[in-house]
């Protein structure tokens, strides 16, 4: 019985050499000065927190006769005393997410109670012409546990990372990867922070997202690092680096382009509710796919990362270590 022979598609040639390694030196001390600009950022900016962290009532509403004015709601609303409200059309003209500060008071029952009161407040103020349809209520206290356990679960996810590529290949290696989300990490922050994009737990379950994505990426092109300095053992390290980059680059372009176009219809038709989301994931894909490249990459050369641990970790059976 014939089997027919099918052959796969190489999005780049064999063969290909693109000179990235030519422009390491541009590409990773420019990444680092925008990891300190966007530290600088975050320092004086901050972030625009959501509910979830900041404390306070979000309201989604619907208008009964067509598109909301939004400019006269917040003249309504913003006369009641309750603080900052923000309001903002939400998907479509008809939807409004409204969002009250948190209501203090001399003890956390009086805050509860007033806030409680200022939702009574903005319900009655938008009257029968609009149908109240979600409403979401977080404290204080239930915000900032929420703010410190969003940082931990970050910490612990670039720590548990370093640990693993540590133990996988080598301490040089393991440098490049937290530098690669590191980068990652500050930069899709330091945007937020800069044009003060709602930043709340979804945007949290994005960066973790954004980790483990940019760890992939980065462990593939690592292997195959490994791999090279075991079979050419003469070859200048700046020459092998830009070598196996280029035999993954297939690879890394289609992984990295098949997730951009599943992103960007997320972020076109996926609605408001997502669209911060969204833009992270976007954002991050594309930072972490350059970070696997020209940044954990270069690390090594500048580390100056040694050829001979690949014979040294060969077992009795002449077997190198995985």
């Amino acid at each position: 019985m014939l089997v027919p022979n099918f052959k796969g598609f190489d999005f780049f040639p064999h063969g290909t050499m693109l000179p990235f390694m030519r422009f390491k030196s541009v590409c990773f001390w420019g990444s680092v000065v925008a990891m300190v600009l966007s530290l600088v950022v975050i320092g004086v900016r901050g972030f625009n927190y959501g509910v979830d962290f900041k404390g306070g009532t979000m309201i989604e509403v619907q208008s009964k006769s067509g598109p909301a004015d939004v400019t006269e709601l917040r003249s309504r609303l913003g006369k009641l005393g309750l603080g900052e409200v923000q309001i903002q059309s939400f998907g479509v003209p008809t939807d409004v997410l409204i969002r009250v500060e948190q209501q203090t008071g001399k003890d956390p029952r009086d805050g509860e109670v007033k806030q409680q009161e200022a939702l009574q407040k903005v319900v009655a103020a938008l009257g029968d012409g609009f149908t109240q349809r979600r409403v979401e209520v977080v404290g204080p206290a239930v915000s900032a546990e929420l703010r410190m356990t969003g940082i931990i679960a970050v910490l612990c996810s670039l720590l548990a990372i370093v640990a693993y590529v540590w133990f996988r290949f080598e301490w040089q290696f393991a440098f490049g990867a937290i530098m690669a989300l590191l980068h990652d990490v500050l930069l899709t922050a330091g945007i937020f922070s800069l044009f003060q994009l709602e930043f709340d737990l979804s945007i949290v379950a994005a960066l973790l997202t954004i980790l483990g994505y940019s760890v992939n990426d980065t462990v593939v092109v690592a292997d195959r690092i490994r791999e090279n300095l075991r079979k050419f053992k003469r070859m200048p390290l700046n020459e092998l680096l830009n070598l196996s980059i280029n035999e993954t680059l297939s690879r890394t372009i289609l992984t990295g382009t098949t997730t951009i176009m599943v992103l960007v219809v997320l972020y076109t038709f996926g609605g408001a509710v997502i669209h911060n989301f969204s833009f992270a994931m976007l954002f991050g894909v594309l930072v972490g796919t350059y970070s696997s490249i020209f940044i954990s990459a270069p690390v090594l050369d500048y580390l100056g990362v040694k050829r001979d641990w690949a014979d040294a970790s060969a077992g009795a059976g002449g077997k190198p270590r995985v």
